[in-house]
């Protein structure tokens, strides 16, 4: 196991050079999320705007993550041959444009093509930034690198909400994502300025050898990869139902002020960022990365299952979106090594575009679900459907583990 993690890991290099591509990896990755959550914010707003139900906006979210699996699994065929670089500089672009695209939107299906763009520019992200990060990064950092990772994804969940909801209430929801679409703009200046730390050796993105037989496609035979594809699709649609969702459910069920509420997604994701930096020292030793997995988010969904089932005081709800948060995140870091330790060499890009593929069809899949059990006001519903879906995800973290070692068991 050993072996497979230290395969992929570039030389040791400077700190100074490691702390510069976490950075803008880091800042790449934030913009990802943050576009992720440009429309989910503003549903009270788009409801009126459009004439639209919670299941139609739901499914603008279906479509962009369903663009973005398609996507996010051919780029990381496309990363493994002409390097990250141009790819990522161009996702950036397309999520720029996209966003102008939804404020000037004089329809519901203007709405729905520019969340195709957007899914197009997301779709890009993984392949390319853990591409980034295994070949870039010393091996004695790369613990740190998920987690700054996964921290800087959070933040940009965070940061959605925060920015977009005042802009909206202050100025207006096409105000709100015109500066999305700013902010987005200026991230890919700041990346274009500084392209240099982010590129390859140029026989880098050439080697296309994979450690099984099979050429480009080898590692699609090797059964760890499937797992982890099914793990991912199951963790997209716990956070998307937490993301779209839960908040309104939580303020339905134990009447929460609607301020307090738009709080809870800002609270869960600050605090997951926090528990991803505790996440980061425990994901130092892979062996523990599953239990480290299932402690977790065995922690989240006992919250879940108070926040669905339990009297609980309005003020409360947003410390418990916290301690969900936190729990969470502790399990980020050893989540993305679950990953790595099932990657053959050479096939980063490949691998991580068709296991976080599961990302994107889990959240495509879980806004029809959601927002139909929303749309019936099936609120508890909603919570305990978070319940067994974090359940169904511990499970799956321990069947990678089974099967990888089934995989090197001798014979």
């Amino acid at each position: 196991m050993s072996s497979t993690l230290s395969a992929n890991a570039a030389p040791p290099v400077s700190l100074r050079q490691d702390a510069g591509v976490i950075g803008l990896v880091g800042l790449a990755h934030m913009i990802s999320h943050y576009s992720q959550l440009l429309l989910a914010p503003l549903f009270p707003w788009l409801k009126d705007a459009f004439h639209a139900s919670y299941t139609q906006l739901g499914f603008l979210m279906t479509l962009f993550f369903t663009v973005s699996c398609t996507v996010q699994t051919v780029s990381g065929f496309l990363v493994d041959r002409y390097g990250p670089r141009p790819i990522l500089l161009a996702g950036l672009g397309l999520l720029g444009l996209a966003a102008f695209g939804f404020a000037f939107s004089p329809s519901y299906w203007v709405l729905a093509l520019f969340s195709v763009l957007a899914g197009v520019g997301n779709g890009v992200f993984h392949p390319v930034n853990y591409t980034l990060l295994n070949r870039k990064v010393s091996a004695t950092r790369l613990g740190h690198a998920y987690s700054f990772h996964g921290i800087t994804g959070n933040l940009g969940w965070a940061l959605a909400p925060a920015m977009l909801v005042p802009l909206a209430i202050t100025f207006s929801w096409r105000v709100a994502l015109m500066s999305a679409g700013c902010l987005a703009f200026t991230v890919l200046l700041l990346l274009w300025l500084n392209r240099g730390r982010l590129a390859l050796p140029a026989s880098a993105p050439k080697q296309v050898a994979v450690a099984d037989a099979g050429g480009d496609f080898g590692f699609l035979r090797i059964p760890a990869v499937w797992m982890c594809f099914g793990f991912f699709l199951f963790y997209a649609v716990v956070l998307n139902g937490i993301q779209a969702f839960a908040p309104e459910a939580a303020r339905q069920l134990h009447g929460v002020p609607v301020a307090l509420a738009a709080m809870c997604l800002t609270v869960y994701m600050v605090c997951s960022a926090g528990g991803m930096v505790l996440g980061g020292f425990l994901a130092s030793d892979p062996a523990r990365c599953e239990r480290v997995v299932g402690a977790g988010f065995g922690v989240a969904a006992l919250v879940a299952l108070y926040i669905g089932l339990g009297s609980v005081p309005a003020l409360a709800v947003p410390v418990l979106f916290g301690v969900m948060g936190f729990a969470s995140g502790i399990a980020g870091p050893s989540r993305d090594l679950l990953v790595k330790r099932s990657t053959p060499e050479n096939a980063t890009g490949r691998v991580y575009g068709v296991v976080y593929s599961g990302l994107d069809i889990g959240q495509a899949l879980a806004p029809l679900a959601f927002g139909a059990l929303m749309d019936h006001q099936q609120y508890r519903g909603v919570w305990l459907g978070l319940v067994f879906m974090q359940a169904v995800l511990i499970t799956s973290a321990f069947n990678v583990r089974r099967v990888r070692r089934t995989a090197l068991a001798p014979v």
